[in-house]
């Protein structure tokens, strides 16, 4: 009986170095023991979802760890289809500073920005 070798899974999330960078300052600077940052989604605004971000202080048994950088990314297991491929960056012009995700499987996105549409990755059979 031979044994096949798995496919290398694909890492979720990629970093920028702003992003990674920007990360790396939010941690230094917090007053908690923060270890990461969890990103996922949510259902709402007008195009469908968004994107989410917080602070971690522990892994969750079902998030998927991705180290970029030197930083560590959760993610949110329901939104993983919904990443994969997604490159986070951290920019910065004369009104403001934000995380932007260019993500290959948004479809669409609001006037504001706020609000995404995004069709999640089909899996191979």
């Amino acid at each position: 009986m031979t044994t096949a070798t798995p496919r290398p899974r694909p890492q979720v999330v990629t970093l920028t170095e702003a992003a990674a960078e920007r990360v790396r300052e939010i941690i230094a600077n917090s007053d908690r023991s923060i270890i990461g940052l969890r990103v996922g989604i949510k259902n709402g605004g007008c195009a469908g979802m968004s994107y989410t971000m917080e602070y971690a202080e522990d892994i969750a048994a079902l998030d998927e760890v991705v180290e970029d950088k030197g930083v560590k990314v959760l993610i949110d297991p329901k939104a993983v289809l919904f990443l994969l491929g997604t490159e986070m960056d951290f920019q910065v012009d004369t009104l403001s500073a934000r995380f932007v995700f260019n993500n290959p499987n948004q479809t669409s996105a609001c006037g504001c920005g706020e609000s995404v549409a995004i069709t999640p990755v089909a899996l191979d059979a």
